[in-house]
């Protein structure tokens, strides 16, 4: 008997899943997208609706061959491709290829488990057309902003740059909280801080300074701060009130695509790319010892905290045996997506909670237990009772001048007895012996000099965090996004935090200048919107796309026309040929090229005009990048090996974990 074939993205799960189906059934991998867009040419008829010209992919087509021998004596053929827009489309492509007079299911599930595959085999469902559009308009929208603005900095800025629609309003974030930093102005403030004691006790209180005439204590340079530090040197401390509240602390939510960064940076040190391909591992499978290779997590690209009954019931049952009835709630606790999440996607949860991150700690590798003990985590803490804090405050009065003594103390750990980083914020303070009308002794007065901070450079989470709020882009592009960036020598990660570069500076204010409406962010987050209205079947794509294109078109016109080429010449010869040399952008920066290319294709590195400090070499450095960042490497390589994070004469910073991790080799 014919077996039924299977066909999933990627080659990881045809062995999980065949293993679960059985003997009847055939899984193969479509390794991703078998039919796309042309990579040659724009691969979209404008002038026919946008209908996209689509064409197996060249180095598929072996891959395309073999699923359909495969399927030729197969009645059924299930696609079972991931159960995001993308994964539709993936399968809605192949069908035209592999299934005439075949009967074609498409199957989704959101974790890679025996329960849940088998469940989905059981409610096989027809292709979601209109999911399949949305992706389509998604994908021709990007298609034509990158086919038609990137020719464009090829004449005129240097070969091999690019824009996209998303990622070129992602460099604008970056560039404008860039330009913020470098025209932020530190302004001078004062804290006044001041020791405390009752006179039979040897404890020392610290208080702030909060007040003065009952208005916010505002002290902007050293001389109003030593007016009120020689005023308190007369005063007496006297205790006003005493005040203690209990404070609960509610678990967050369960992790979704842009939090699961967030967290795996500020918590792992992990970039974006870094914590997507390992969650991808921790959903296609993990063998645990036994022969079997079973999915530890569900779907990682998600933008909805929902949860499924069955999920959240086994959850409450583990919290119950495990850590008692006082830390489950009454009822389950429930959590609101934003309203364009695809809600019937779930949160990032394990599979199964009964397999703890300590109990298959051995078959895990470092990263991958460090992201699913952080996912397993977040799922069973989101399932318990608040955290009770009691917080006390101590008010103190000094003439005109008002105190404040403040601290907490945990007094139920709630769902921090999972979450355990938390417990940090406990800040204790005993305020036992003190009553109202206690006169204080001041022991010291501790004025001190602070200035206002610049805005933070963005890292992956706090960038992933942005777009997410200003809805640019989705959960399955932030990674791919800031990667892109990076690779295109836009933007640098420096010790974990992202720099544009010159370059990038560079683009994006060309691109802002002349195509103002691709780089809108409020626009390009109304794009988003338009597209969720497609998958909801209340706007057709070709409408869209013919709105969005009637005013790219006028911008792209005026660019071409106005846009002035980039020639910086210096005053140096080609060796070569005589004419005259100039510097030119490439994807790795900065490069000097002959101004006859391409009839002379003479060309060097760009030098800083730094020697190179290693005894006995006659080099010069230039700023060279690698997948982990860049670096200062000598232009006599390989003869020379030097390599630095900095120039020669620079303050030496302390590295980070990150940087410590991404050390730059010589090659």
């Amino acid at each position: 008997m014919a077996k039924a074939i299977v066909i999933v993205e990627s080659p990881t799960k045809v062995k999980t899943i065949n293993k679960i189906l059985g003997s009847k059934f055939k899984v193969v991998s479509s390794m991703g997208h078998l039919v796309d867009l042309p990579k040659s040419t724009l691969g979209v008829d404008i002038d026919n609706d946008f209908k996209p010209k689509l064409i197996v992919v060249r180095s598929k087509q072996k891959m395309l061959t073999k699923i359909k021998k495969d399927s030729k004596s197969a009645k059924e053929i299930y696609i079972a491709t991931d159960p995001d827009r993308e994964g539709e489309a993936i399968g809605w492509n192949l069908v035209e290829h592999i299934g005439e007079g075949k009967k074609v299911y498409r199957v989704t599930f959101q974790e890679i488990t025996k329960d849940a595959v088998l469940k989905a085999f059981d409610n096989v469902r027809e292709f979601d057309a209109q999911k399949v559009e949305a992706q389509i308009a998604r994908r021709i929208l990007d298609r034509i902003v990158g086919y038609k603005i990137s020719p464009l900095l090829w004449k005129k800025v240097g070969s091999r740059l690019s824009a996209g629609r998303v990622q070129s309003v992602a460099l604008r974030v970056i560039v404008e909280r860039e330009r913020s930093i470098q025209a932020f102005v530190p302004k001078e403030y004062w804290h006044i801080a001041v020791d405390l004691k009752k006179k039979e006790y040897d404890d020392i209180v610290e208080a702030t300074l909060e007040k003065i005439d009952d208005k916010k204590a505002e002290l902007h340079n050293e001389s109003e701060t030593n007016e009120i530090v020689k005023y308190l040197e007369g005063q007496e401390y006297k205790v006003s009130k005493i005040s203690k509240r209990e404070v609960k602390r509610k678990p967050s939510p369960p992790l979704i695509t842009s939090t699961m960064q967030q967290e795996a940076f500020n918590k792992l040190r992990f970039n974006s790319n870094r914590t997507m391909m390992i969650a991808q591992q921790l959903y296609e499978g993990i063998d645990l010892g036994n022969g079997e290779t079973i999915g530890l997590i569900t779907y990682m690209r998600t933008d909805s905290v929902n949860l499924s009954a069955e999920a959240v019931e086994k959850c409450r049952n583990f919290i119950k045996e495990k850590y008692g009835d006082t830390y489950l709630p009454d009822k389950p606790n429930k959590y609101k997506s934003k309203k364009s999440a695809q809600e019937a996607h779930e949160a990032i949860r394990p599979g199964d909670v009964k397999l703890t991150p300590e109990s298959i700690a051995k078959y895990l590798d470092k990263d991958q237990f460090k992201l699913y003990q952080l996912i397993y985590n977040k799922f069973i803490s989101c399932q318990m009772v608040p955290a009770v804090y009691e917080y006390k405050k101590m008010e103190i009065e000094a003439g005109k001048c008002s105190f404040g003594a403040s601290g907490s103390t945990l007094k139920f750990d709630g769902y921090l007895t999972v979450d355990r980083e938390a417990k940090e914020e406990e800040k204790k303070i005993d305020f036992s012996h003190f009553v109202k009308n206690d006169v204080l002794e001041a022991m010291e007065t501790k004025p001190t000099q602070h200035f206002t901070k610049p805005p933070p450079r963005f890292s992956d989470a706090s960038l992933v965090k942005a777009l997410e709020e200003d809805g640019i882009g989705r959960p399955s592009t932030y990674a791919s996004i800031i990667s892109t960036l990076v690779l295109r020598n836009y933007i640098v990660r420096d010790r974990g935090y992202l720099t544009p570069t010159e370059l990038g500076m560079l683009i994006c204010d060309l691109l802002v200048e002349y195509f103002s409406k691709v780089m809108d962010v409020g626009f390009t987050a109304e794009m988003e919107e338009k597209l969720d209205l497609i998958e909801e079947g209340k706007l057709s794509y070709p409408d869209l796309l013919a709105k969005f294109y009637d005013n790219f078109k006028d911008e792209l016109t005026y660019a071409e026309e106005n846009i002035v080429k980039t020639e910086n010449f210096i005053d140096r010869e080609c060796p070569e040929c005589g004419k005259q040399l100039q510097i030119k952008w490439g994807r790795r920066g900065k490069f000097i090229s002959c101004s006859g290319f391409p009839d002379c294709k003479h060309a060097e590195p760009f030098t800083l005009g730094v020697p190179c400090p290693e005894e006995g070499c006659e080099g010069e450095l230039i700023m060279r990048r690698s997948r982990r960042g860049s670096f200062y490497g000598c232009t006599n390589y390989p003869k020379c090996t030097y390599v630095s994070k900095e120039l020669p004469g620079e303050g030496k910073e302390e590295d980070s974990d990150e940087s410590k991790a991404d050390k730059p080799s010589a090659s």
